[in-house]
């Protein structure tokens, strides 16, 4: 779709954006780069993924050609970002929507998917269980700034200033040890949310921020508010944004 259009004028508050023109040209740039990155990065790879409907037409891609044959399945780790406490079959499921956008289409051996378990168990127990899983991924109890726990890490944008479940006015946005959080109110639906540190813990954290009604909130981000959860992501790595132009208005 040829090369991002990247801010000369302006110098976001933190990271490097890149504009593109539309939802299809930022899922394509999106998807390319996670196959870039998978395929270069040896051993394990650990993506988490995002919810909502910006990352769909990404993850879709992920299923055709020709990254669905490019991609080291094998070594690939899938993580949720956060998760509604809802049945996987749910509609609001972030785990059931990934599956039928990419998951239940392409060759990923199953212990390489890591869902949250939302059924039988309480919310606390969900949270508990996820973060279990992760220092199993991890190889470790504590978290090492030589060593991030996430490769990549997906995130969306809220019109409120949200990522992930990091919800405004929550506790789980003074969570400093857990890596991750029940986030029991704020919504209608409980949640499960990674927490800052955990998703601080990346080699590269990719914004995905589409829509005119991401516009305001963007611009607020960008231009150095740090009064929303989105603000505060600051990875040990690197942050990209992926925007299209109606979410950049003035940063075109």
């Amino acid at each position: 779709m040829g090369d991002p259009v990247e801010t000369t004028i302006m110098k976001p508050a933190f990271g490097t954006l890149r504009i593109y023109d539309d939802l299809a040209a930022l899922s394509r740039a999106a998807a390319d780069f996670l196959c870039d990155m998978a395929v270069r990065k040896q051993g394990p790879v650990r993506i988490a993924l995002s919810g909502g409907h910006t990352p769909k037409p990404m993850y879709e891609l992920l299923a055709q050609d020709p990254i669905v044959h490019q991609l080291p399945w094998n070594r690939v780790h899938w993580i949720l970002g956060d998760e509604r406490f809802v049945p996987p079959t749910s509609p609001d499921s972030n785990y059931g929507m990934a599956r039928a956008a990419f998951l239940d289409r392409v060759p990923v051996p199953a212990e390489n998917v890591h869902p949250v378990e939302t059924t039988g168990v309480t919310l606390d127990e969900a949270a508990t269980k996820y973060e279990e899983m992760l220092k199993q991924l991890y190889g470790g109890d504590k978290l090492r700034i030589d060593r991030p726990l996430l490769d990549l890490t997906l995130l969306g944008l809220g019109p409120d200033g949200h990522t992930a479940s990091l919800l405004p006015g929550q506790p789980v946005l003074q969570e400093q040890k857990r890596w991750v959080a029940p986030v029991p109110h704020g919504r209608p639906e409980k949640r499960v949310s990674l927490t800052y540190p955990a998703l601080d813990s990346s080699r590269i954290v990719a914004f995905l921020v589409s829509g005119e009604d991401k516009r305001d909130m963007l611009d607020s981000i960008l231009s150095g508010d740090n009064s929303v959860p989105a603000a505060h992501i600051r990875p040990i790595g690197e942050t990209l944004w992926f925007v299209d132009k109606a979410a950049a208005g003035r940063w075109n």
